[in-house]
């Protein structure tokens, strides 16, 4: 009996834009563990000289992440930043409004942005306009950015720091469509805000891009509507707009879950056709871009009680810390395959987030780090996905799912490396079956030289390394190029397991 077949074609000359090392960016905000027993514990046996773990900075260069986020998320929104710098024996704990956590105030912009400069990440940083406005966004910029001389750049360098930081992309609050938000505002409140905000911004350091909050779902009332009146107050003046979504399992519901990934796109397509429009009306050559700034798969609705319902608590408890399955891991990967697609317009990415809180890297305090099964679609696509995504078109069969309707069953993406000749492919099969797909690369032959595969199972996750290694022993592995994988000239076929994310690598010549 033969195999369900699909087909994917792709040439180097076809290509959708230039990869932005960004859109392998994550997210530390001040929830839960992220932070305190997450990237910073002092005391701990592998701790540098500032508190920070090096076990995580290593684990976090392996997982490729290129630029983090901070403070927040919806921390940011009643947060003052003025009360985590200086001194920290000077620093008084603060009630956290968003999570209902006391914040011991020990790591603040200072400790965060040098030890993203030590590691090598670049930052993102986040001012609050929830609580606050105007005034204390441009004074954060002033002192990240600012040259001696000034009055915050003069208390940067009386804490320690003559250089500027640099700090280039600024997010303009977060999720204030969202009613859960400390300080949530309708759209003209916001867009007039966040206008006046970043002007003030852009006059202390005219270098950042900015980045203005969109609709915090796509299932929020306001979608759409939202994005055409904010983007009618700061068109000309931001660089993104930003996209949140997470995915879940929901009621045993696999295949709505594994065509996650078509709803993602479905949602990017929507964001830009509204911005675009509000481009059109202004008759702008100016092309506003996404920052895709909270992603992942997140189990809000069916394992997070809403932060209502988090009790008053301290000394960084367990908040939001999702155990994933290679089935989650699958998602991820697929949800990669459409970021790549959508490289035009999504050069900013952030996984949400990056360690604990829903991550794909988990510690245990003064114990040891390791990695989820969603560590390893995330950090092989960020190794493998270099130069340009290629504009690859797939013909496969469909299925129709209860969350999305119809999905293709085999999706695909592709980059290709000019200056290397390196190629990459990206395969995700949603279908229960094994799929064939023939993946004609018109023009050119590929030397396949190495592969990775995870494979959905059904087994529950565990919390624990120990369960997250035999996940990774029994669904992630090496793909044998010798079996499964088969072609000549500008063919290459290759069998996709059932519910499976394959990843495939080589270089290209001309044909």
């Amino acid at each position: 009996m033969s195999l369900p077949r699909a087909r994917a074609t792709l040439h180097p000359d076809f290509r959708v834009g230039p990869i932005d090392r960004r859109l392998f960016g994550s997210f530390v905000e001040h929830l839960g563990r992220a932070v305190y027993t997450g990237i910073y514990e002092p005391g701990h046996p592998v701790a540098d000289e500032h508190g920070f773990r090096r076990d995580v900075a290593e684990l976090t260069r392996e997982l490729g992440v290129t630029m983090l986020r901070y403070p927040g998320g919806n921390f940011v929104s009643n947060y003052r930043w003025e009360d985590g710098v200086g001194p920290v024996e000077s620093r008084k704990p603060f009630l956290d409004l968003a999570w209902r956590t006391v914040e011991p105030n020990l790591v603040g912009t200072d400790e965060f942005l040098r030890w993203a400069e030590r590691e090598g990440f670049e930052p993102m940083m986040a001012v609050n306009l929830g609580t606050r406005g105007v005034e204390a966004a441009a004074a954060l910029v002033e002192y990240c950015n600012g040259e001696a001389g000034t009055r915050w750049a003069d208390l940067r360098i009386a804490n320690g720091r003559t250089e500027p930081y640099g700090v280039h992309l600024w997010c303009l609050g977060n999720e204030m469509d969202g009613p859960w938000q400390i300080g949530h505002k309708d759209a003209h409140e916001y867009g007039k805000l966040a206008a006046e905000a970043g002007k003030a911004m852009k006059l202390v350091d005219p270098s950042i891009s900015l980045v203005v909050c969109g609709s915090s779902s796509m299932q929020m009332d306001t979608f759409g509507e939202w994005e055409q009146t904010v983007l009618s107050y700061t068109y000309d003046l931001v660089d993104h707009v930003s996209m949140h979504a997470y995915y879940e399992e929901l009621d045993g519901d696999r295949a709505s879950f594994l065509g996650s990934g078509t709803a993602m796109d479905r949602f990017i397509d929507r964001v830009v056709a509204s911005a675009d429009a509000v481009g059109a009306r202004r008759r702008s050559d100016k092309r506003i871009t996404i920052s895709f700034d909270e992603w992942n798969v997140w189990y809000l609705e069916s394992r997070f009680p809403g932060e209502t319902n988090l009790p008053l608590q301290r000394d960084a408890p367990r908040i939001i810390e999702d155990v994933y399955s290679a089935l989650d891991a699958v998602v991820v990967g697929d949800l990669l395959v459409t970021l790549l697609n959508h490289a035009d317009r999504v050069p900013v990415a952030a996984l949400a987030q990056l360690v604990n809180v829903i991550a794909p890297i988990m510690t245990e305090p003064g114990g040891e780090s390791w990695r989820q099964p969603t560590f390893h679609p995330f950090a092989t696509t960020a190794r493998l996905a270099r130069g340009e995504a290629l504009d690859v078109r797939v013909d496969s069969p469909t299925t129709t799912t209860a969350r999305h309707g119809e999905v293709p069953l085999v999706t695909a993406a592709a980059t290709s490396d000019p200056a290397t000749g390196a190629l990459a492919l990206f395969l995700t099969n949603r279908s229960p079956e094994p799929v064939e797909v023939d993946v004609e690369h018109v023009g050119v032959h590929v030397e396949l030289t190495e592969g990775w595969r995870m494979v959905a199972d059904h087994e529950p996750a565990v919390a624990g390394p120990a369960h997250a290694r035999k996940v990774v022993e029994a669904c992630w592995s090496a793909v044998d190029l010798g079996a499964g994988v088969s072609g000549s000239g500008t063919c290459t076929t290759v069998v996709l397991p059932p519910e499976s994310w394959t990843a495939l690598a080589g270089v290209a010549t001309s044909a």
